[in-house]
């Protein structure tokens, strides 16, 4: 808040809630396993939401896709159980900063930012409530959406000309609800949360829509618009010293096209060719010229291992593999679901994840194909401050989204160079398989009940002489990345590929980072009882265990 004599009230303006038909069966959380959303982390909280939702819509998905039903808006039927079940965050409005939201976030559904208290409104693109000032009261705006709905001008990053609600092709617009909480913004200068969008066809909204930071309100002015009606305009300016919200999204949007319009950049494609999108290598920080010379390759390695693996059965698919299709042998093995959705996403982790493969008789361009086409996002492999080269992505990647396959060659553990710290093994113990996901909230059972972790692999991979932009992810211990167990050219168990996808919505120019893991027992930094070397974690996370390997 601007200052400690604003205090704030609600008003009836339209905010988002749960439906209400027919009462609908309370859920008892407590009788859940969730994950916290206690507020001594408001960021984990607010990730918690926005995870649990997502794994909500990706079932819901699955599970019409199945039944074959009508298209259905399955982002507001994942909110309104959320709601319902109370699994939400910073329900009082305020003004100014959400605790756990950060500048830069995405949302690909307004009803995320409901459910994290960024914006209220279902609809409409003002939110506002009532607070006071010294001994008056009046309605101002907490948070504004662009959405592209009206003719807002949106070319400078720093500069918002905001267009009031109301369809201005009909009448005037009129000075209340959100167009007068605008006008007394002015006059109380408080800040407002102002949300930016970019087209994006990808998404079933055709829309992104991005936190860009609190601006505040300069000037306003009524001018008449194209359909001949007088609309009003806000230019809101972004406060400064905030981190780039939309403004990385414009440079990356840039070097999307052009890699070489990006500064500090060494290479402008590491892969020389082998992704199908070029792989930036930056080094922003000192005047080391890359890391250690290696050979770029998308593959693994099986040496001789691979002639003696049995093969894979193969599906009878005519053209490509259809959820709840019986007869699909690859639906059967994935315990009677397809594990991606019709654009790729992967819906749960499993502990075998198995893909059509070169026995079956679907096409190329069967969904159950994902990992083995290869990555599909831009990469740069940059130099971080204090953890080597790292890697990161121009592109909003979106949770569940397959980011690239752990490439390299296959090893004996006996046999690891003591200096090698391009090692991927599986840890002794992992989480459950759950991703957020509470299968009782759709009255499903509990993938907990059955104790069903990931086991640990026999598998060990070098990349140290042949790999591929995996190699660089580092170390988090609250990452945004995880591995699942693939099998597409083999039917070994033992030996799959080894697939990292996307735990929830990753802006562009956030390092991608996975757990790898703690061996059991206290193990000494610098010890080797594991293939990877225990070393000091430099995360900076809250929940940073000091150590891995």
């Amino acid at each position: 808040m601007p200052d400690d004599s604003v205090t704030a009230s609600s008003v009836d303006d339209g905010t988002v809630s749960a439906t209400r038909r027919g009462r609908p069966r309370k859920i008892d959380t407590t009788l859940l396993q969730l994950p916290s959303l206690s507020s001594d982390d408001p960021r984990e909280s607010a990730d918690n939401v926005l995870m649990m939702f997502d794994a909500l819509w990706r079932r819901l998905m699955q599970l019409d896709e199945v039944k074959q039903a009508t298209k259905q808006q399955h982002n507001l039927k994942a909110g309104s159980i959320m709601i319902n079940a109370e699994l939400r965050v910073n329900k009082n409005k305020q003004i100014g900063e959400v605790p756990g939201v950060e500048v830069g976030d995405m949302f690909y559904f307004r009803i995320e930012m409901c459910l994290v208290g960024l914006n209220s409104q279902s609809m409409a693109g003002i939110d506002y409530m009532s607070a006071k000032f010294g001994n008056e009261e009046d309605p101002v705006a907490i948070s504004v959406v662009s959405a592209g709905v009206y003719d807002n001008t949106e070319d400078d990053p720093d500069v918002l000309v905001y267009t009031g609600q109301g369809m201005s092709g009909k009448d005037d617009q009129k000075l209340e609800r959100g167009n007068l909480a605008l006008e007394r913004s002015l006059l109380r200068g408080n800040p407002i949360r102002v949300i930016r969008s970019v087209k994006d066809l990808t998404c079933p909204t055709g829309k992104i829509y991005i936190y860009d930071g609190l601006y505040k309100i300069k000037e306003s002015w009524v001018e008449k618009a194209k359909s001949g009606f007088n609309v009003f305009k806000h230019k809101l300016l972004r406060e400064p010293g905030q981190p780039d919200g939309i403004a990385m999204w414009k440079k990356t949007e840039k070097w999307r096209e052009n890699p070489s319009s990006r500064d500090h950049v060494i290479l402008c494609d590491i892969s020389y060719g082998v992704e199908s999108k070029p792989v930036c290598l930056v080094n922003e920080v000192d005047d080391e010229k890359g890391p250690i010379q290696f050979t770029y390759t998308t593959k693994l390695n099986y040496g001789n291992l691979l002639s003696s693996m049995r093969k894979m059965q193969g599906c009878k698919c005519a053209s490509v593999c259809l959820p709840g299709d019986n007869n699909c042998s690859c639906t059967h093995r994935n315990a009677g679901d397809l594990p991606y959705s019709a654009s790729g996403i992967l819906v749960s982790r499993m502990p075998i994840l198995y893909e059509c493969n070169g026995s079956c008789t679907c096409s190329h361009n069967c969904r159950n194909r994902v990992v083995q086409k290869g990555a599909q996002i831009h990469f740069e492999v940059f130099k971080t401050g204090d953890r080597g080269w790292g890697l990161r992505s121009w592109d909003p990647i979106r949770a569940g989204t397959f980011i690239c396959e752990y490439a390299g060659e296959i090893i004996d553990k006996n046999s690891v160079d003591g200096e090698d710290d391009y090692i991927f093994e599986t840890p002794p113990s992992e989480q459950n398989l759950k991703w957020n996901y509470a299968p009782e909230l759709l009255g499903e059972h509990n993938l907990s009940d059955s104790n069903e972790t990931p086991k640990q692999l026999p598998i060990t991979i070098s990349a140290k002489r042949t790999g591929n932009v995996a190699r660089f992810m580092n170390h988090s211990c609250s990452p945004n990345v995880f591995w699942q167990p693939v099998l597409y050219d083999h039917g070994d168990e033992e030996y799959p590929h080894i697939a990292f996808f996307a735990i929830k919505h990753i802006p562009p120019m956030t390092e991608l980072t996975y757990d790898y893991g703690q061996s059991q027992g206290n193990k000494q930094l610098g010890s080797n009882s594991g293939c990877r070397k225990s070393r000091n974690c430099l995360c900076w996370s809250r929940k940073c265990r000091g150590s891995f390997g």
